[in-house]
């Protein structure tokens, strides 16, 4: 019994640290994305938008700055 309360919460912890992670890494890259968009919320759901298409298309998170970049200097509404 006392080996399957250890596993139990073992596994819970994983799982929660596992979580946590990801959900800091989408906060980083959503951070990231609204940095480039400044005041503007037109441009903020552009880049909101640029940054749910890269993730789709399975960007590497190392490419993702410059992918934004880019999409912040052609952004149609300036």
């Amino acid at each position: 019994m006392d080996y399957f309360i250890v596993a139990i919460t073992t596994a819970a912890g994983l799982y929660f640290h596992w979580w946590l992670y990801v959900r800091i890494k989408r906060w980083m890259d959503r951070d990231l994305a609204l940095s480039m968009a400044g005041d503007s919320s037109r441009k903020r759901r552009y880049m909101l938008d640029r940054l749910a298409e890269a993730q789709a298309k399975g960007i590497k998170r190392s490419d993702l700055p410059n992918l934004l970049e880019q999409a912040a200097a052609n952004y149609p509404g300036e």
